[in-house]
């Protein structure tokens, strides 16, 4: 018995020996033998990372004014397992269907999610309906759940919002080509947020720490820091106020015509600045997604190419001239013209004529066979196709927006030199080309690169980047370029034969083309289905602005000069103004001859707003032309600045305030005079420090002893009337037969 008591107990012994040695082995293998590789598992357990979100630039108009930018957002997301404890589901399912529009068996899918194991889950964003809302409704959306909370008595309903970002474009469609849009998940999808979406975005940040099980931070952590590097802001060379007059002018016409499409491009032609550029049909990028014809998201502007018609003529003029070949005394036969090895002969668009005509005429008239004779008989097929070249027809303008083609010039036989004269035939070209060699013959002669960007800052360095003036080559020289401008001028001063008659401003000089293409369908061209132009410049003794019209297919029979002009004389006459560029007035001498004199733009006063409505204010501005901005988010007027009466200077903002007092969000002073800050600060009752001399240039916000405090810096303005340096451009640097002007 005692021997097997002991053997019992050696073997018990030799169990617990024997589990030790293991035991110990283990231990050595798993903390000496493989230290390194449970090592890096713990430290992976312990290490944790935080992003920090790089802020994406803001893009800015030429004055200032904001045009793309983040805002805080909000995502609506419910907790099953909460709404379950709490007996709420229906109550939040008709409550979130109400306020969010989304369908109740969606929202009940969401409400009662389980696991595969029957659980219910704990988090569930409302997508997309729920998804990056704005202030307004995520207000309602908290006083819903809120008053759940005090209906029932609880402190938690399983219904939340988490804060985020999002991109807002606060002039909803304006310049929405030219913008682009982000999507939901903030992905650039087109135009300068894609194409500049790398400099947009910056570089997220990051701060790795170290914590235990429970997430709690170790006290030895290692952190590591790396800072976010925001992206950079960019201003345009886009002015609203114009961009505003464009599309209000293409609105009208649109409705008109029902047109399938309209592009219209303004740009200042002495350095290319892009004032202003828009499409019809187009869209909101705060709502994209209610876009369902994706050819809305198309910019015509740089990617679509047509056959241009009687607009084009202006490059035959401009190169006889330059050639000094044209005469515009010298007369011609009118209505038609045979082209050697050719059967049919080409037409002007009254198949009769006028009889003998001067060529000066036939460009009134638009005459396509004096433009034959022009450019195919005079100037010759390696000329004109030269001019054509040099002009830029046949390549990329260059323009910092994405996408942009390039038109096509590919005439073979001598039929086709003979139409390529008058914008026919074997010759496709894009708005923006087309508008960038007008602007040539406007500047004296200079093809230059169009942009939309006029300086882009470095938020991290405080450096500024400004896109200068650019000149691609000489193409005709300054005394041709003049004399084609007088040429055009007078197709839109003949009140009598000029097909540009329409586009006339009373006041103003103006230079410019019609145009009327038949379009092709397979082989053949289909009259009932036409593109009218115009295109031209003002005032043409200096000229401030240029711009394009195209109406593709309007729904009458309708030429250039009916339907393209009268928009483009809205659009200048309106821009003109807005710039402050003085008309002209004739008076009559003894001799019975009339001289041009400058006379001074009246000063416009400012309206009375006060106690109007914010939507009634608005429209008044916009109808009468006035730069302006609201200020509040109250539903009327409440006081103005410049008050009623007060004389404005050229381009001074109107200041509408709807609300007073500190919770009044600061607006965007940048480009000010120091007098006009402080008169709008001084309504929002707010504390103001300046810091240097001239226009303001930068302003932050600040508390202090509880009140908010606006810092001004002021610089001076160099004498190009900008706070950075501008330089010079460098100087050295077959158709139909019936389609006209």
């Amino acid at each position: 018995m005692v021997k097997r008591i002991k053997l019992r107990t050696l073997f018990i012994g030799g169990c617990i020996t024997l589990f030790f040695l293991v035991l110990v082995a283990r231990v050595f293998w798993i903390q000496v033998l493989q230290n390194d590789f449970w090592h890096e598992k713990a430290i992976a357990q312990w290490a944790h990372t935080s992003v920090i979100k790089a802020k994406r630039g803001t893009i800015e108009d030429r004055n200032g004014s904001v045009l793309a930018s983040d805002v805080p957002a909000y995502t609506v997301v419910v907790n099953p397992e909460v709404i379950a404890e709490q007996g709420l589901g229906e109550e939040v399912i008709q409550g979130l269907h109400e306020l969010l529009g989304k369908p109740e068996n969606e929202l009940k899918a969401l409400v009662e999610a389980k696991d595969k194991n029957g659980n219910y889950l704990k988090n569930r964003e409302i997508r997309n309906e729920g998804w990056k809302i704005d202030k307004e409704l995520a207000d309602k959306v908290k006083e819903f759940y809120e008053g759940l909370e005090e209906e029932h008595d609880i402190l938690e309903t399983g219904v939340g919002l988490i804060t985020e970002q999002k991109r807002y474009y606060p002039k909803d469609s304006l310049a929405a080509h030219i913008l682009g849009y982000t999507n939901r998940d903030g992905v650039a999808i087109m135009g300068l947020e894609k194409y500049f979406d790398e400099k947009l975005k910056g570089i997220n940040g990051e701060l790795n720490y170290q914590s235990d099980g429970k997430g709690i931070k170790l006290p030895d952590s290692q952190d590591t820091y790396k800072p976010a590097v925001n992206g950079s802001n960019f201003k345009l060379t886009i002015d609203s106020m114009i961009q505003r007059y464009i599309e209000d002018a293409m609105q009208k016409a649109y409705d008109q015509y029902k047109p399938k499409s309209m592009t219209v491009i303004a740009a200042d032609p002495n350095t290319m600045d892009i004032l202003g550029m828009a499409n019809m049909p187009t869209f909101n990028p705060n709502e994209f997604w209610k876009t369902t014809d994706q050819g809305d998201f198309l910019n015509h502007a740089i990617k679509s190419i047509y056959e241009p018609g009687s607009t084009f003529k202006i490059v035959t003029l401009a190169g006889t001239v330059q050639e000094k070949l044209f005469n515009p005394d010298a007369t011609f036969k009118s209505g038609s013209i045979r082209i050697k090895g050719y059967s049919k002969a080409l037409h002007d668009i009254n198949r009769s004529g006028w009889g003998e005509i001067s060529f000066l005429e036939g460009v009134k008239r638009s005459s396509n066979v004096a433009f034959v004779k022009l450019g195919y008989e005079m100037l010759g097929q390696e000329r004109l196709t030269q001019y054509i070249h040099d002009f830029g027809f046949e390549e990329k303008t260059g323009i910092d927006l994405p996408g942009e083609v390039s038109g096509r010039v590919t005439p073979q036989y001598s039929v086709e030199y003979a139409t390529l004269a008058y914008g026919h035939g074997k010759v496709q070209v894009t708005p923006i080309e087309q508008l960038t060699a007008v602007a040539a013959i406007a500047n004296g002669g200079k093809l230059m690169v169009p942009h939309v960007v006029k300086e882009v800052t470095d938020p991290n360095t405080g450096k500024t980047t400004v896109t200068q003036p650019e000149v691609v080559r000489q193409v005709i020289s300054e005394e041709s370029a003049r004399e084609t401008g007088s040429y055009l001028e007078q197709v839109v001063s003949d009140q009598s034969i000029g097909t540009g008659r329409h586009a006339y401003i009373e006041g103003y000089r103006v230079a410019g083309k019609t145009g009327t293409a038949i379009k092709v369908e397979g082989q053949d061209y289909v009259k009932s289905k036409v593109l009218v132009s115009f295109i031209g410049y003002a005032p043409v003794n200096d000229p401030k602005i240029a711009v394009i019209v195209i109406i593709d297919e309007p729904n009458v029979e309708v030429g250039g000069g009916t339907a393209a002009a009268p928009v483009f004389k809205e659009i200048v006459s309106q821009s003109l103004q807005y710039m402050g560029v003085p008309k002209t007035v004739e008076s009559a001498k003894e001799t019975g001859t009339k001289v041009s004199q400058t006379a001074a733009v009246p000063q416009r006063s400012t309206p009375d707003l006060a106690g109007k409505t914010i939507k009634e204010a608005r429209e008044l501005l916009l109808d009468q032309g006035y730069d302006f901005e609201t200020v509040g988010g109250g539903a009327n007027v409440v006081s103005q600045y410049p008050e009623k009466g007060t004389l404005l200077a050229s381009g001074q903002r109107i200041y509408l305030l709807s609300q007073q007092g500190d919770q009044t969000a600061i607006p965007d002073l940048r480009g000010q005079s120091l007098r006009d800050a402080l008169e709008v600060l001084n309504l929002l009752k707010v504390g103001i420090a300046v810091e240097g001399e001239g226009y303001v240039t930068e302003q932050t916000e600040s508390d202090q002893n509880g009140k908010k405090l606006v810092t001004l810096k002021l610089n001076p303005l160099n004498e190009h009337g900008e706070e950075i340096p501008v330089a010079a451009a460098d100087e050295d640097a077959a158709g139909s037969e019936d389609s006209g002007g």
